[in-house]
């Protein structure tokens, strides 16, 4: 069970949480999570997760590839913040967590009591939408706040009148 939202309360602003990774439908779910947050006066909290799957080495190469990752999750997370500034004009928050992707948003949504809506994308292509939206249609709603899915194929235009 999720902790009661505060995003209604005075001093409190709905955030839109959307997670940032190597996909391609990532994109659209920042744009529609960021639109969603300028027309109601929200927050776009932007999630990039580092699996840990990858740092079983030796300390070193470990060490060298946790900064390798995190580089990779700032650049990935500033690229869509320089995005949202852009076009909407809003300032996101960028997190980076390490763990396992489901677990962490869980961990987040629970800690900021703010995050309102889940937005993901579902891919268009023949691997399936990705594993994020094929946990929530699979297990029955995985996340305790409600997911919007946004197609991969939804325009900027398409956005801008849903949002």
């Amino acid at each position: 069970m999720v902790s009661k939202r505060l995003s209604r309360e005075a001093g409190h602003r709905r955030k839109f949480l959307a997670i940032i990774d190597d996909t391609p439908e990532c994109e659209r779910a920042v744009a529609y999570a960021s639109k969603r947050a300028q027309s109601t006066g929200g927050v776009v909290v932007m999630l990039y997760v580092i699996e840990p799957d990858d740092f079983q080495h030796w300390l070193g190469v470990e060490k060298i590839m946790r900064e390798e990752a995190n580089a990779t999750a700032r650049s990935a997370l500033d690229v869509q913040a320089g995005k949202v500034r852009q076009k909407v004009g809003i300032e996101p928050e960028l997190v980076i967590r390490e763990g396992k992707r489901a677990d962490e948003i869980h961990k987040l949504i629970e800690e900021d009591q703010d995050i309102a809506i889940l937005v993901l994308a579902a891919g268009a292509g023949k691997e399936g939408p990705g594993p994020l939206v094929a946990s929530i249609a699979g297990k029955g709603a995985a996340f305790p706040i409600p997911v919007t899915v946004v197609p991969q194929n939804l325009s900027d235009e398409d956005i801008e009148s849903l949002a």
